[in-house]
């Protein structure tokens, strides 16, 4: 059974960090790219950043560059997300995503099979 569980989640003032994590199991962590994505009070589910497989590629949102950075351990199954100075517009509930297929490339909230439960981030002073 896929599992993937976050932690890390937080409150914290404008400017602070955070780190999640996302544990997995079920499958062959090594073989997949993976995601966060998050989702603000009220609005819909925004992609955050991406990871290939071996972790040598990245990608992220344009609202967060140069602040977070995903990252993974593969020897662990454990995907990162390195989270700089934190805005108020942070704020969201985040999710780890697994990609459906082996060594391929997400393209859409549709090419996801497993999403974790989510951690709450609240960027606040």
């Amino acid at each position: 059974e896929v599992q993937l569980v976050e932690s890390g989640g937080g409150l914290v003032q404008p400017g602070g960090s955070l780190r999640l994590s996302c544990a997995a199991s079920g499958f062959p962590f090594r073989s997949y790219a993976m995601s966060w994505v998050r989702q603000a009070p009220g609005k819909g589910l925004e992609w955050v950043s991406v990871i290939d497989s071996g972790g040598g590629s990245t990608s992220y949102v344009d609202s967060v560059k140069g602040r977070f950075t995903i990252s993974r351990a593969n020897a662990r199954n454990t995907l990162y997300l390195q989270m700089n100075s934190l805005k108020p517009e942070d704020t969201a509930v985040y999710y780890c995503a697994k990609v459906k297929r082996p060594y391929s490339d997400p393209h859409g909230l549709e090419d996801y099979d497993y999403w974790g439960q989510g951690t709450q981030v609240t960027v606040s002073s």
